[in-house]
């Protein structure tokens, strides 16, 4: 019985450590600092912001790409049909932002990165605020 346990056991880690391992490929976290450097290097980098159209338009990074999370799914492909293209995303906090990168993973993009929240963006931004 034991011996069963034990199998049972590694079969179950070892699915969990693929799973974990799939989802990270291509999906870097990002600091403000490089991800403003590589902008302004590279204008082939998709920055997308993932929150509501309300927080868009009162707070947003400039050149960023409005894709609600909750739409995210039916309008990627059109946005952003090359699957290797360097995609940036943020949100407010950061949550959204990490579905974000794992729904894009999960559908095959392979050059993910995750900025986070605006929060935490130390530059100007564009708004009303």
């Amino acid at each position: 019985m034991y011996k069963w346990i034990v199998v049972i056991l590694i079969v179950v880690m070892s699915f969990i450590f693929y799973n974990n391992n799939r989802k990270e490929e291509g999906y870097q976290k990002m600091n403000p600092v490089d991800a403003r450097l590589q902008l302004e290097e590279d204008s082939n980098i998709l920055l997308i912001d993932v929150r509501t159209q309300e927080e868009y338009m009162q707070k947003h990074i400039e050149g960023s790409k409005l894709i609600p999370l909750n739409v995210l799914e039916s309008k990627i492909k059109k946005a952003v049909p090359n699957k290797e293209k360097k995609i940036i995303l943020y949100c407010q906090t950061g949550s959204r932002s990490a579905a974000a990168a794992n729904m894009l993973l999960n559908m095959g993009y392979k050059n993910v990165h995750d900025l986070g929240g605006i929060n935490k963006w130390p530059y100007e931004t564009k708004g009303s605020l």
